[in-house]
């Protein structure tokens, strides 16, 4: 017998469906797509700040510079004599370059300007080369901390206690004048200057990190993975534009372009003016 109309819609409207979920939002919630952190030997921080570094100076021995899987940068491990109780505390910091073992750092307002010590940028002249930057007072770094990275220190505003700074992206930031950062260049840089040349080598660098290779393009998948799969040809068949308010199975591509296309001449806006 014929079905009326009225209970295919509401067949419609019970049956689930179809299309899986894009990658991008299983990266969300599945265990998949987790850091790999088994090998990795800790965070990387400056010291916790306190009334040594606030007034003065604490002065720490560089144990050994040593690898961490999944980072560019190596990693040096620092010792401190315990300002309160008979012991040593070991920090993990940034290696920045010209760092050996057996070095003394010294971190503080008082310390002095050297590669690898610590100041706060108050006590810091214009034009110095940092790394490991705070964003906020004892945040323990948060800019400039990838291999071969480092930010200029371009002003003090003595008035509202704030600093510029020029980031490694080439943007400008504003940071309270109290923040601390590491004198110097990120060690490991250089790096990316190497080809990988083979998938085995990329194959292993991103295994220490986590699952994010190989990518695969979304016009070379299904129309059931992915909004631009399918197709006799591999094209997207829709803008590859898209409004940042879609659904998450549909926010793909470029996510609220503002344009897109080559920039052609430069447009100065009001921060490249300061």
């Amino acid at each position: 017998h014929r079905r009326s109309p009225n209970s295919l819609f509401k067949a419609s409207q019970t049956c689930p469906t179809m299309g899986k979920y894009v990658q991008a939002q299983r990266k969300g919630k599945s265990p998949v797509f987790k850091a790999h952190v088994r090998t990795r030997k800790g965070a990387v921080k400056l010291r916790p700040i306190d009334y040594a570094e606030k007034h003065g100076y604490i002065r720490g021995v560089i144990k050994e510079i040593i690898h961490d899987p999944g980072r560019g940068a190596p990693v040096a491990k620092v010792q401190f004599l315990n300002a309160y109780r008979y012991k040593r505390d070991t920090e993990l910091l940034i290696a920045t370059e010209g760092m050996y073992t057996g070095q003394f750092i010294y971190c503080g307002k008082k310390a002095t300007l050297d590669v690898g010590n610590v100041l706060p940028l108050r006590s810091v002249p214009e034009g110095t080369i940092v790394c490991n930057v705070e964003a906020h007072v004892g945040d323990r770094g948060s800019f400039a901390r990838g291999s071969g990275c480092f930010a200029v220190v371009v002003s003090h505003d003595e008035e509202k206690g704030t600093t510029r700074l020029r980031l490694p992206s080439g943007g400008k930031k504003t940071v309270p004048s109290d923040v601390r950062a590491q004198i110097g260049v990120v060690a490991g840089g250089g790096r990316t200057d190497k080809p990988l040349l083979k998938a085995g080598r990329a194959y292993h660098k991103y295994a220490v990190k986590r699952n994010c290779w190989p990518k695969i393009r979304g016009v070379a998948k299904n129309p059931v993975e992915h909004p631009h799969g399918g197709g006799n040809h591999q094209h997207i068949g829709m803008p590859s534009t898209v409004a940042k308010d879609r659904p998450s199975g549909r926010k793909v591509g470029l996510i609220g372009a503002r344009r897109t296309g080559r920039l052609r001449g430069v447009k100065k806006t009001a921060q490249d003016k300061d």
